[in-house]
């Protein structure tokens, strides 16, 4: 597993190198998420939306739970990375950002 900046991940994700899945919960996933990113909460991790094609990047709050993750992952897929600082660094950074209130947050 390898460590990517917010910068770095939005553009992978943007351009289409990379798959970006989030991590977080529902209700945080409604409140703000990343652009162009999918959902598939720890909880109820489904394995078959991790692409084989290309590089995944997981994402959560803060780093914690996607370290996790993309920890587990990378023991039989490579180019897995966690998104350094999670949600909260994306936002800080002032990446784009979506919710379902239209007024994103991280939650």
């Amino acid at each position: 597993m390898q460590e990517i900046s917010p910068q770095n991940a939005f553009d992978q994700i943007a351009n289409g190198q990379a798959i970006g899945i989030d991590v977080r919960e529902t209700n945080e996933w409604n409140a703000g998420r990343a652009t162009g990113v999918i959902s598939n909460p720890l909880s109820a991790f489904d394995f078959k939306l991790i692409p084989n094609d290309r590089p995944v990047i997981f994402i959560c709050r803060s780093g914690a739970r996607s370290t996790q993750v993309a920890s587990a992952i990378a023991l039989n897929k490579r180019d897995v990375f966690n998104l350094t600082g999670g949600m909260k660094a994306w936002q800080a950074a002032g990446l784009p950002m979506v919710s379902e209130n239209g007024n994103p947050e991280v939650a």
